[in-house]
């Protein structure tokens, strides 16, 4: 086997006319993959027919393949690194920042009035040691209805139009719930009294919607159970909740007779109109108070569903609609306001 060793001359040649041309690192690997690649490399194939050479040859043609080797990997790299120079200053010129021109106000977004007034509430009710506690929004029958002494005949029944789910598909007895009272049931299941809770969160009720109905809203609900619990401290605790809630030390709250099934006794809240402070004025139709609420002493039927003596044990719920409240404390006179996602609405808060 006989190879020219002035042939090298021509390859490094003809390398140097390809790089001249090459404009891009795709093109660069393209190229050195012809002289250098692992199969069929031009000086790769060289490199391997050395073997069959005689001495002599081996010499002449091994120092002319080494000299257009270097070469080839020098003229490559130096074309690498200017192809990466003239991209990045490219880049740079796309990119281009002037320091000098006045920024793009990004607009901030902030919570919704409902997330606020609950969150306010929350913060209130803890600094009184009452513990945040939450449930699942599809309820079983038992927590929504049977452990709160509704049973199936029971007319209570019938003033909560209630969302009840297919049974081949969530099991039978599943609905949205109706009210979080089902989140008290589940808290005493698995805790021992005495203790504080409250349970803000979404309720559905099938209802035709107008402007102070909705087929979604919150509630928050809150329950105290130990050994002396009364009404007097419901009245207590409550009054503390909506004084500091509106920011309003001249609120007053009174009680009222009401029937709720899973309270004995039970009363509706009052809260001091807080447009007129009791002078009588439009928003509160002339009766100088606000309905904001409904409580109750836990009754004994409901203390015993969940396994805790109502001899030993007593208890006050209470349940506010902070929808209801949003809509007296900022004057909104529909309910569906809150949920239309409406900017201009949103924005004012």
């Amino acid at each position: 086997m006989h190879i020219d060793p002035k042939q090298f001359e021509h390859i490094q040649k003809e390398a140097a006319t390809e790089l001249a041309h090459i404009v891009t690192r795709e093109d660069l690997e393209r190229l050195r993959l012809k002289y250098f690649g692992r199969k069929e490399g031009v000086l790769t194939g060289a490199l391997r027919s050395l073997k069959d050479l005689s001495e002599e040859e081996k010499k002449t043609v091994g120092h002319a393949v080494h000299t257009v080797k270097l070469y080839l990997e020098e003229a490559l790299a130096k074309k690498e690194r200017a192809l990466i120079e003239a991209e990045l200053h490219d880049q740079q010129r796309k990119e281009k920042i002037d320091v000098t021109a006045p920024g793009k106000k990004i607009p901030a977004g902030h919570l919704h009035p409902l997330t606020q007034l609950i969150d306010k509430a929350c913060d209130i009710f803890i600094a009184m040691g009452f513990a945040v506690v939450e449930g699942p929004e599809v309820e079983t029958e038992r927590h929504n209805f049977d452990a709160l002494n509704v049973p199936k005949d029971h007319p209570a029944r019938d003033m909560q139009d209630t969302f009840w789910l297919d049974p081949a598909v969530a099991g039978p007895g599943m609905l949205l719930r109706t009210q979080t009272s089902s989140v008290q049931i589940r808290y005493m299941e698995t805790h021992e009294p005495p203790f504080r809770i409250i349970a803000p969160g979404r309720v559905f009720r099938s209802e035709a919607t107008d402007a102070t109905h909705e087929a979604q809203f919150y509630q928050i609900e809150g329950l105290m159970v130990g050994k002396d619990v009364s009404l007097a401290n419901a009245k207590a605790v409550l009054e503390v909740f909506f004084q500091r809630l509106l920011a309003n030390k001249k609120i007053s709250i009174r009680f009222r007779p009401s029937y709720f099934p899973f309270t004995e006794p039970s009363v509706e809240m009052d809260v001091t109109c807080f447009k007129c402070f009791g002078k009588k004025c439009a928003v509160c139709k002339r009766t100088g108070w606000l309905e904001v609420a409904g409580a109750g002493m836990v009754h004994p039927k409901v203390l015993e569903n969940v396994g805790i003596d109502a001899r030993e044990w007593q208890g006050f719920a209470f349940g506010a609609a902070p929808d209801r409240i949003a809509m007296t404390r900022y004057g909104i006179d529909d309910i569906r306001l809150m949920y239309g996602g409406d900017m201009r609405f949103l924005k004012q808060f």
